[in-house]
């Protein structure tokens, strides 16, 4: 059970979703979860910037610039949408009595009005908290009719190691539905990394989207702006739901998704300074500054794991004792004192913690500097919930003499059913 549940929480660390019906053959698509997040407008801007189409929009933060923007688009209809970093918004409703977070107008005049009761209240959504997020900035479009709408991406696939492009002539709905429903309509191009884009690729891809005439050449040379926009910004998805087709003949990325490699953040410093932390869960943002992976749960044993299999099969195991984890917490391998001191001060902080549970299994993390940083952490911060240790691995028996001769009331565990027993006690004891 213990090595499905670690195999099981390697995939879960990995946020992988392997949607074979859409890439199926050789190859699977892989989205993974990153920390980066952009709002819609930046990532039209980005878009912009490669000279990819998209509609003319304007950003405003109060309702006076709204209403300017929306008269200097001088467009037939102006599409005004709050910028968070949720989906839904259409169907979302606001705590100002608003309904929907997208409205449509021909009258600028409105957009004013409308905007002002965005800015500045909560929009809450399907995928957002039960209390919503709040509404910090608009963006103004020009509104555009869609005759056709298509979907297009390109995503980085480890199966085929590279990027691979996915297309399908039903786009504006859920790719996944139209990949389970009719597999014949997706579409998908290996690309290869040395040659990039090539013509005959481009222009076969657009055909399967259904461009026809001139439109074939120009869905074509979007193709190639978005893959060098994948490049240039070290993107591992870029994901176009609708790239649409206008009655003006024009080939318009209407909605983008961008997700990003974070460890290209050190060439990417422009890119990253855009992120927008506000939405983030503070305790998360905290812990990913000292290299910390930390998710919140809703139980009371907080979980100090190094490695992400492990942390979820600690997860798994308290709550097959009848326990309940407080969040997943994974230390990663290069650990240092400071950041197991820092670990402390974030699980010590959340008031739902009744005990915390220690399981390290020390391959490259070496045990002591681990248990260093526990008696460090304990003195510091009085510690006053019951603390639970399981060490094993590189220089364990330093380890525990270390924690046997601190003085500290540490409670030492044999094995990780063991700590979870032990810890699912304190908590029943209390």
């Amino acid at each position: 059970i213990l090595y499905l549940c670690v195999i099981r929480g390697c995939l879960a660390w990995l946020w992988v979703a392997l949607d074979a019906k859409l890439l199926d053959g050789n190859c699977a698509r892989v989205s993974s979860r990153r920390w980066l997040n952009l709002q819609e407008y930046q990532s039209k801007k980005l878009m912009q910037e490669s000279g990819v189409t998209v509609q003319r929009f304007y950003v405003a933060d109060n309702s006076p610039d709204a209403l300017q923007a929306a008269k200097r688009l001088n467009a037939k209809e102006i599409v005004l949408k709050a910028q968070i970093l949720a989906g839904g918004r259409g169907k979302g409703v606001f705590n100002s009595g608003l309904k929907g977070g997208v409205h449509l107008t021909k009258d600028p005049s409105v957009v004013g009005e409308l905007a002002s009761k965005m800015l500045g209240y909560s929009l809450t959504t399907k995928q957002t908290p039960k209390e919503g997020v709040k509404v910090k900035t608009v963006m103004v479009a020009e509104a555009l009719d869609i005759t056709r709408e298509t979907y297009f991406a390109i995503l980085m696939d480890r199966a085929c190691n590279g990027p691979v492009m996915v297309g399908s002539p039903q786009g504006g709905m859920d790719i996944e539905e139209v990949a389970d429903k009719s597999p014949e309509l997706i579409f998908k191009e290996v690309i290869d990394i040395f040659e990039g884009v090539r013509d005959d690729q481009a222009l076969r891809m657009a055909a399967n989207l259904g461009f026809k005439g001139p439109l074939e050449r120009q869905a074509a040379d979007q193709i190639k702006r978005l893959y060098d926009l994948f490049l240039k910004v070290d993107a591992t998805q870029v994901e176009v739901n609708p790239l649409g087709e206008t009655p003006e003949g024009q080939v318009v990325c209407f909605d983008a998704k961008i997700n990003f490699d974070d460890n290209a953040e050190f060439r990417q410093k422009a890119v990253f300074a855009m992120d927008d932390m506000s939405e983030s869960d503070p305790t998360e943002t905290e812990a990913a500054k000292w290299d910390l992976k930390y998710i919140g749960l809703d139980g009371n044993i907080a979980c100090f794991v190094n490695g992400a299999g492990l942390a979820m099969a600690t997860c798994d195991i308290i709550d097959l004792h009848g326990g309940k984890p407080a969040n997943f917490l994974d230390l990663g391998g290069g650990v240092k004192e400071k950041q197991v001191y820092e670990a402390f001060k974030l699980l010590t902080a959340d008031p739902k913690v009744e005990a915390i549970l220690v399981n390290i299994f020390g391959g490259i993390v070496n045990c002591a500097i681990i248990a260093n940083g526990i008696t460090k952490a304990c003195r510091e911060l009085e510690l006053k919930v019951p603390l639970v240790v399981r060490l094993e691995g590189t220089n364990v028996q330093e380890a525990k003499r270390i924690l046997s001769e601190s003085g500290l009331p540490i409670v030492a565990a044999n094995d990780l059913d063991d700590a979870a027993k032990k810890a699912v006690a304190a908590i029943t004891r209390k």
